[in-house]
């Protein structure tokens, strides 16, 4: 169930906004009567990538190709990015 409130109300009735929020219900801004924001709970677990895709595949947001799938590997961080950036300055 959405709600909707006007940016001003919203402002005005955040705690009471939050509220709603944590009910479980989702609430619409609108700024001169366009809907700009929403506002869900978070969930307690992020979904995987995979899940997060295919979602968006079923919005039509995202179309993929007849290939295989292979896994979304993560991006490692290397500790020191900033001293070898220097380094290579030369400072």
């Amino acid at each position: 169930m959405s709600i909707n409130y006007s940016a001003y109300d919203a402002k005005a009735r955040f705690s009471e906004v939050l509220r709603q929020v944590r009910d479980g219900k989702t609430v619409t801004v609108s700024y001169r009567g366009k809907p700009v924001a929403e506002i869900r709970a978070i969930p307690d677990s992020p979904p995987s990538i995979e899940a997060r895709l295919d979602d968006l595949e079923r919005q039509g947001v995202l179309v993929r190709t007849g290939e295989p799938r292979t896994p979304v590997k993560s991006v490692e961080r290397r500790p020191g990015a900033l001293k070898r950036f220097l380094a290579e300055r030369g400072e």
